[in-house]
Formats: C-alpha cells, sequence, structure tokens
C-alpha cells in the first residue's frame, strides 16, 4: 500500500509491507538535494553510522564485520557504495530496493 505525507511543505512517499512501514528515500534526498544520487547519500559517514546503529538496534543477522569495512570507506572520494551492495554485503533489513516502473529506494521506519 502505497500513500504520501507531507512533511515541512515537502511530499514523501510512504509504503506499507508486511505491517512494516518504509519511507521512500528518494522522495527525501531530492527534497534535501535536488538531483542527488543515492550512492553519494549512502556514502557519507553519517548516513553509515546511523543505518548501522539502526541495524544493530533492529536486526539480530545484521553483518557487523561487513559493515565495519563499509564505515572505514564511508566518506572517501573515490569509495562508492551501491544500495544493492549495502544491502547484500550487510544482510539489511532496513532498506528495501522496491521494483515498479522506476526503481525506488526505501528506509524503513520503526515507530514506537
Amino acid at each position: 500500500m502505497k500513500k504520501e505525507i507531507v512533511v515541512k511543505g515537502i511530499s514523501l512517499t510512504l509504503f506499507k509491507i508486511n505491517n512494516d512501514d518504509f519511507v521512500s528515500i528518494s522522495d527525501m534526498i531530492e527534497a534535501k538535494d535536488g538531483n542527488y544520487f543515492i550512492s553519494d547519500w549512502l556514502r557519507n559517514i553519517n548516513t553509515i553510522e546511523f543505518l548501522g546503529f539502526w541495524e544493530r538496534v533492529n536486526n539480530p543477522n545484521f553483518n557487523c564485520g561487513e559493515f565495519d569495512i563499509i564505515k572505514s570507506k564511508a566518506g572517501l572520494n573515490s569509495y562508492r557504495l551501491r544500495i544493492k551492495d549495502w544491502v547484500k554485503k550487510t544482510n539489511t533489513i532496513g532498506i528495501l530496493i522496491k521494483l515498479a516502473d522506476m526503481v525506488e529506494h526505501t528506509l524503513k521506519l520503526t515507530l514506537h
């Protein structure tokens, strides 16, 4: 199921998949930086640290060893990380790659 919310005047797409809530990363990045690539967002050390923290709290099968390797490279100009590589290497549950007419990247929300 898909719906939209408006946050500070910005439209974000929400998805509900198997009772889990996801928000479109593509929408968030586009709203913040315009034509910005997910891979650029993902190589930012702050992004990697946040995603790693979220996964450690919520995912008992998170690959911490692979995460540490990725984190050590994050922020380097020469380093690029594709979202599908992040998902595959770290066994993440917090990011879902949803294929539709176009590729949408979604970030799982934890609502307590």
